[in-house]
């Protein structure tokens, strides 16, 4: 039989453990060895309007039901990050809310990050940074008199944010490094206020339209397209008449040489409102509201006063009305991306 001395198990049970791999010295997995570790730290910019003509944060109405930080933007379930690599490639990768390891080649890079949780924003160009932009989906609506005969309508955007990095220099190391990225919103909120002086009692249901807004925006840096678009949207019946919380891209061509705050370019932006009465019977209404956009080019607080619906045109069929009824026109979602 053959035997064996201590000396030897010693030798047999130490040598494996020295030939085993301790984090500081084993190179062979990546975690522990010089490689490009890029860990995203994300923050996000939970604004959903940037004061111009009025600081609303500090002039808001407390007669208003919602207040101004209940507007504010929740944050993202996730994001998508966008390595544009020297040669001209790209690689898309998507991370958790918080961020995480963004995966990506030795060298220098430009980077781009967006939500990945949009619904209705159709995404084009995002092979090149300088190209990437964002629009929405086409929305019709039966009956729909067009506020601006040249503009298509679309749905609401998404709450929509984004960040660019346009030089980013990945080395190998040891340990990871952390890389700081600020979401900020690319989409905007527009309170809108339809305040009425007589007969808001007849209205069932109310919906409404802003035409001249921005059509796309770019992710690299936020600014808008010069298309001009109509965003439809639903309101809610209030005891003064109907509200609603529109997203939007902000005005064409944002900041941009065509562009003068305050001033009297060609421009116009109309609002329209739709109301269903009690009777079954319809009204619109509608109102040139170009000196209060022109003011808040990214979001804000839009108010028109003074609408009635006298009670002839309200009265007849009365409080039996479904307002679920057909009639009402739906909307019409065509998913058609902008070329």
């Amino acid at each position: 039989m053959r035997r064996f001395s201590a000396h030897m198990v010693y030798v047999a049970v130490v040598l494996p453990l020295l030939c085993g791999c301790r984090k500081d010295l084993c190179y062979d997995h990546e975690s522990h060895s010089f490689s490009v570790k890029t860990d995203v730290a994300a923050s996000w910019e939970q604004e959903w309007e940037r004061t111009y003509a009025v600081d609303w944060e500090q002039e808001w109405n407390a007669a208003w039901r919602r207040g101004y930080d209940e507007l504010r933007p929740e944050v993202s379930e996730g994001i998508r990050g966008v390595v544009y690599n020297p040669d001209g490639r790209f690689v898309e990768n998507n991370l958790p809310a918080e961020g995480g390891r963004l995966p990506m080649s030795e060298g220098v890079h430009s980077l781009l990050f967006y939500n990945n949780d949009t619904e209705y924003i159709v995404f084009s160009g995002l092979s090149a940074s300088a190209t990437a932009t964002a629009t929405t989906r086409t929305l019709t609506r039966s009956g729909f008199k067009e506020l601006h005969g040249d503009e298509r309508t679309v749905n609401p955007p998404d709450m929509l944010y984004g960040c660019y990095m346009e030089e980013h220099f990945a080395e190998r190391t040891l340990e990871a490094v952390e890389l700081p990225v600020v979401m900020r919103p690319l989409t905007y909120t527009y309170l809108i206020r339809y305040e009425f002086r007589k007969g808001v009692k007849y209205v069932a249901l109310a919906r409404g339209a802003l035409a001249g807004m921005a059509e796309s925006v770019y992710l690299k840096d936020g600014h808008t397209g010069p298309e001009a678009a109509t965003v439809m949207f639903d309101c809610t019946v209030e005891d003064f008449g109907a509200e609603a919380q529109v997203q939007s891209f902000g005005v064409p061509d944002y900041p941009g040489d065509h562009y003068v705050r305050g001033g009297e370019d060609e421009r116009r932006y109309s609002l329209n409102l739709e109301v269903r009465m009690r009777n079954g019977k319809f009204k619109t209404f509608e109102f040139d509201v170009t000196g209060q956009v022109k003011g808040q080019p990214r979001g804000g607080v839009i108010v028109v006063k003074g609408l009635e619906i006298s009670d002839e045109e309200g009265g007849g069929v009365g409080g039996g009305f479904d307002v679920d009824v057909d009639g009402w026109g739906d909307y019409v979602d065509i998913p058609v991306p902008i070329g």
